[in-house]
């Protein structure tokens, strides 16, 4: 049979190792930057849109409602639907924030 010399090099196991570890790395390194911050991202704009809100700015609900803010409290808001209508919604329920065209 095949024997070894004495002096001859055998393949390294940290070699193996590094080979399995180095594509696991590169495939996390991926999904962080075309998953994970994009997400972050996205989560903290709209954060600070929730928190710059104020009275009086008129905004569209996740439902398509649309209305301008006549009360607010951390996690209430109330909405004023029209002349006569209030609305009492979750602040986290706001889609975005409808700007005005300037004349």
């Amino acid at each position: 049979m095949f024997q070894l010399a004495e002096g001859t090099a055998t393949p390294s196991t940290s070699g193996q190792l590094l080979s399995f570890i180095v594509p696991l790395i590169i495939m996390f390194a991926v999904f962080y930057f075309l998953l994970i911050r994009p997400q972050k991202k996205k989560q903290q704009t709209r954060n600070n849109m929730l928190n710059a809100l104020q009275k009086g700015d008129k905004i569209v609900t996740i439902g398509g409602l649309h209305g301008t803010i006549l009360e607010m409290t951390d996690d209430i808001v109330v909405l004023r639907v029209n002349d006569v209508t209030k609305l009492t919604f979750e602040r986290s329920a706001i889609s975005h924030r409808v700007s005005e065209p300037e004349k």
